[in-house]
């Protein structure tokens, strides 16, 4: 009986493609299982968002009262929804490239299976023929010595010990090669349901957009009304500009210098550190109204330069300070309630159509304190659209950049 040295060749090669595979198949399925886990996630949440849309926009109905707002919450739905659409089609992608892959292990561990079977057959058939020809015990004692002998033993021991590890990593080869098979099913079965929602999206999706282009055709007859609401918008920011001007000038004024006191200093720094994770003026809400220069919805060739955000909720909704500082100023405003101003060191908050202040000039606010609470319009659905700026002294802040992304 002669010992096969392609044997432990074969062994050593099997078992380093076996292990590579293994760690490709491990490394897909977890990376992309987090990745799905996170999909599915931000998808909640933003089902969760439309809903809520959904419900302010089925208060505004029962009035039959069309507006920019409704217009601006359809707008916003719409984004939503397209990006549900897009994480479904992710996830089908993602799936679809782990089918590829899952595919490449299976046909690789297939090819090795079965070169595998065949040496051991081919090994068994030798072993076979051997033991015929000349048994394992007369082979041992045939030896011309004690040396000889004990040699012989212990290379029948290490043929019989590959033997039992070959036997061994084929059927660990064939548990695996079904294991992928099954994720494979799994995986086709979980695109054929997200193909299902992914079409049940575009269709409410379409669906939306028709109601859209209904609005602004609708409001488009009504030009006038929206210029002069254009107007009034425009109005209540160049009053704002001039109060929080004002302020400046007047602090500047109380000291020789411009230069922040030690305490304004250190706010400003904790207030800068905090953007993007301050928590929002309101509860729940969802952003109606953008910063910065903005094509109108339906005026055609129009655009607004927003220093605001608008955020719409609904009923009796309370107003919170964002972040810790002190009452600067309250003032109303004709058509938009009243305006609070805090200063955060060199920043300013300004929360705009408040009802019910419960703050004054020169209060120390603390996070997340309540200052009053939106004007709820009972004509409007009850909506309760909240006008929110941040701005560093003279210079204004896009709030959505400063505000945390979960509300």
């Amino acid at each position: 009986m002669r010992f096969n040295p392609n044997f432990r060749i074969s062994y050593i090669l099997m078992k380093r493609i076996l292990t590579a595979v293994f760690v490709l198949t491990f490394l897909i399925s977890g990376s992309g299982a987090q990745t799905r886990k996170d999909l599915e996630e931000q998808r909640q949440k933003t089902l969760q968002e439309i809903s809520y849309v959904d419900n302010l926009l089925k208060q505004t109905s029962k009035e039959k009262k069309e507006s920019l707002n409704e217009l601006n919450m359809i707008s916003r739905k719409l984004n939503l929804r397209e990006l549900v659409v897009e994480g479904l089609q992710d996830e089908i992608s993602l799936l679809n490239d782990r089918i590829e892959l899952n595919n490449l292990a299976i046909g690789m561990m297939e090819g090795d299976l079965k070169i595998l079977k065949k040496e051991y057959e081919q090994a068994l058939l030798s072993s076979f023929r051997s033991s015929k020809a000349n048994n394992e015990i007369a082979y041992i004692l045939s030896a011309k010595d004690f040396n000889q002998g004990y040699k012989r033993l212990k290379y029948l021991e290490r043929v019989t010990k590959f033997r039992r590890l070959e036997s061994e990593i084929i059927m660990e080869l064939k548990s695996e090669i079904e294991l992928s098979r099954k994720k494979k099913e799994e995986d086709l079965a979980r695109i054929s349901h997200l193909k299902v929602r992914e079409d049940q999206q575009k269709y409410l999706l379409q669906d939306e957009k028709n109601k859209k282009q209904r609005i602004v055709k609708t409001l488009g007859s009504k030009e006038t009304q929206l210029q002069r609401e254009l107007d009034e918008k425009r109005r209540i920011a160049r009053r704002i500009e001039s109060e929080i001007n004002n302020l400046i000038e007047e602090e500047k004024k109380k000291t020789v210098t411009s230069e922040l006191s030690a305490e304004q200093r250190v706010l400003s720094e904790n207030f800068m550190e905090s953007k993007g994770k301050l928590p929002w003026p309101v509860d729940k809400g969802v952003i109606t109204g953008h910063f910065g220069l903005q094509k109108h919805p339906v005026l055609k060739y129009v655009t607004e330069e927003n220093i605001d955000i608008e955020i719409t909720s609904s009923g009796n909704t309370p107003v919170r300070s964002i972040f810790m500082g002190e009452v600067s100023r309250i003032f109303s405003i004709r058509g938009a309630n009243m305006a609070v101003i805090i200063k955060h060191g060199r920043y300013f908050t300004v929360y705009l159509n408040i009802v019910e202040v419960r703050v004054k000039p020169g209060d120390k606010v603390r996070t997340g304190q309540i200052i009053g609470r939106v004007f709820n319009d009972s004509d409007d659905g009850d909506k309760a659209v909240l006008k929110f700026m941040i701005s560093e002294e003279k210079d204004y802040l896009n709030p959505e950049l400063w505000i945390s992304k979960n509300n």
